[in-house]
């Protein structure tokens, strides 16, 4: 047998080119096809789209589905931007709680978030946070669901907003559903200058009742 032969044409094979994945850090060259069809520019910006709008920490699974791409690029990729949020010094965080990932205000700024979220400048409720707390102040103990059917409008952040503020507080839950059941705090009614919701202005007639919201 030749060997010569063998050599040289072991030598002159073309070569067939790979990605090189092994080299791929989390996140950065693991991208699918289905990342780029929904117009993000890698699967880094993806998951950071989704995550900012979420108003409930979300799970990997959750994110695999839209993304399609797979758990373990999801979370290597979630793990790779947390660490580096917090090696940046952000202002926000990426935690997994729940079973699910959320961005948070950092640790470090909890003092200067508080002090925003209670600084007399920010004493006066928007037009939607009155609505809102005026439905839970009359209607309580009353879900998310019903106070949105309302207002006719989506409640989630007001009411983030309005729990910061320590006018509302989870209260009970709902037996049938599970949701929570938001009611006013003793800070509502300091504020309002009461001893009892029963002290509040006479207008709950006009706010429809939670027992008939789906029928509006």
């Amino acid at each position: 047998m030749n060997t010569d032969l063998v050599e040289e044409t072991t030598e002159t094979q073309p070569a067939t080119e790979t990605p090189d994945t092994a080299a791929m850090e989390p996140g950065e060259g693991a991208q699918t096809e289905a990342v780029f069809e929904l117009g993000a520019p890698d699967l880094r910006a993806a998951l950071e789209a989704l995550l900012v709008i979420a108003e409930d920490p979300v799970s990997v699974a959750d994110l695999e589905e839209v993304t399609a791409a797979t758990s373990d690029e999801i979370e290597a990729t979630l793990h790779d931007l947390a660490a580096g949020y917090r090696e940046g010094g952000r202002g926000f965080e990426l935690r997994e709680v729940d079973g699910g990932w959320r961005f948070y205000s950092a640790q470090s700024c909890a003092e200067l978030v508080g002090r925003y979220v209670t600084d007399g400048r920010q004493s006066r409720l928007s037009q939607a946070a009155l609505e809102t707390l005026t439905i839970i102040a009359y209607r309580q103990p009353v879900s998310r669901a019903h106070i949105g059917s309302v207002r006719g409008v989506n409640s989630d952040g007001v009411i983030r907003t309005l729990v910061a503020r320590g006018l509302i507080q989870d209260t009970a839950e709902d037996a049938s559903t599970g949701a929570v059941l938001y009611g006013t705090t003793q800070y509502f009614l300091d504020r309002m200058g009461i001893d009892s919701i029963t002290d509040l202005p006479p207008v709950a007639e006009h706010i429809p009742d939670p027992s008939t919201v789906d029928d509006l």
